[in-house]
């Protein structure tokens, strides 16, 4: 069966078949391989998608076109540029830093590529930015909506792994800080040493008038993740109560979102969320099946076996999801994998909260790494420009990742302590 079901998974990725069609059909021959009854098939999806926890993505996803149409982003923007706007590459800095401040609310990254970067895109081309490095700047900083919370890779972790969600979330806040000010100090030096952004604080509002102006928006991140920490919600009622505080400030306060635009909303938000269902169904019957042929099981010995220390197996899990994260969308592999790679992090002794942030941050580089990066073809989308002008300018943002995954990745604390502290008491 397990060969049946690589061999039809591979072929129809060689055919670029959708990831979530070639798992489905791969689980499907792998049923009929072993002449097993297909309401197996039936009832495993439905299992992989009847989870609570789950219900908080599409929230999140409406919340986060909300905050797009609602004028919410666009505030948000002024208030980032207020306070690193008026430096040499501050512009770009403004980037990396509304991105930080709108994953903190959206938890996802495609939605804060399309929301952040059609304000900054253009600004930045309009400042002299050349578009390929704009469109890089903006897919690589809306990372960010998948490591800080909430984020909708780490709810499927927690489901997939059995992990705390609400732990996963305050365990992200260090490495979400890490890549952001990373990156913002890359930036800096980089726009000093090419002669970019001189201009970049003309037009930029007060500090105190563009927080004044971007009070409501400020609040929402507030209200979300304070009532995660404090116990008043879970992170599924959060993801509604974003929902619902977005709606309010977009048509009451702000009074930028007519029924119109709603519908619009609504229609493009249970597009998303279908999408990424149908991906969490097929990865779900696709881990059921692979577990009862025992996969994960001989993973785990040889792992165990070859990698035979907690360094050894961190530095090969890394080398391996990488390589995942290039062809697989964020939200199957996680699926696929959590259940087999987090017993045997475990095993090693790893907390299974930071090595589900180890795993988030590494897959999250697939979402800006060719051939299938998610945030490549958004950015582009808004950018206007094809995949293959960005790519010079994206490989030093790669790198800039990937040293900041490698100091995750060995340093858990970075990722650990605030969790530690939060839930010791």
């Amino acid at each position: 069966m397990t060969a049946v079901m690589l061999t039809t998974m591979i072929v129809c990725f060689a055919l670029t078949i959708s990831v979530a069609v070639s798992i489905g059909l791969a689980s499907i021959f792998g049923i009929q391989a072993t002449n097993a009854h297909m309401l197996i098939s039936v009832k495993e999806m439905f299992n992989a998608i009847n989870k609570f926890p789950l219900a908080a993505i599409p929230f999140f996803i409406l919340a986060g076109n909300l905050m797009e149409t609602g004028g919410i982003s666009r505030r948000l923007v002024e208030f980032a540029k207020s306070i690193v706007g008026g430096v040499q590459g501050g512009l770009p800095m403004t980037c990396v830093l509304t991105c930080m401040i709108f994953a903190a609310v959206s938890g996802s990254s495609v939605a804060t590529t399309f929301a952040v970067g059609a304000i900054l895109i253009p600004a930045l081309i309009k400042h002299g930015y050349p578009t390929s490095y704009a469109a890089a700047l903006q897919a690589t900083s809306a990372e960010l909506g998948v490591i800080i919370p909430p984020s909708i890779p780490l709810i499927l972790y927690g489901v997939s792994a059995e992990v705390s969600i609400g732990e996963l979330f305050i365990a992200g806040v260090g490495p979400g800080i890490l890549i952001s000010l990373a990156l913002m100090a890359f930036v800096y030096v980089y726009c000093k040493i090419k002669g970019w952004g001189k201009n970049d604080g003309d037009g930029r509002l007060g500090f105190f008038k563009a927080t004044w102006q971007a009070g409501w928006a400020l609040l929402m991140p507030v209200i979300i993740l304070g009532g995660i920490y404090g116990g008043i919600f879970t992170p599924t009622e959060a993801a509604a109560v974003a929902v619902f505080y977005a709606l309010i400030v977009g048509v009451v306060i702000y009074r930028e979102i007519k029924l119109p635009t709603l519908v619009l909303v609504l229609r493009k938000s249970v597009i998303s969320s279908a999408v990424i269902m149908f991906i969490i169904a097929n990865a779900g019957l696709f881990a059921f099946l692979i577990t009862r042929a025992g996969v994960p099981d001989a993973i785990g010995r040889w792992l165990e076996a070859v990698l035979q220390s907690p360094t050894l197996f961190l530095l090969g899990v890394n080398a391996a999801l990488f390589f995942i994260g290039m062809f697989i969308e964020t939200s199957a592999a996680i699926i696929v994998l959590a259940p087999i790679l987090a017993p045997v992090a475990m095993h090693f002794g790893i907390d299974p909260v930071h090595f589900g942030l180890v795993m988030v941050v590494n897959l999250a580089l697939g979402m800006i790494t060719p051939p299938f990066g998610v945030n490549l073809f958004a950015a582009c989308t808004v950018a206007k420009i094809s995949l293959d002008r960005i790519i010079p300018h994206l490989l030093p943002f790669v790198l800039v990742i990937l040293a900041c995954l490698m100091v995750i990745t060995y340093f858990p604390a970075i990722s650990l302590t605030l969790r530690d502290l939060v839930y010791s008491k």
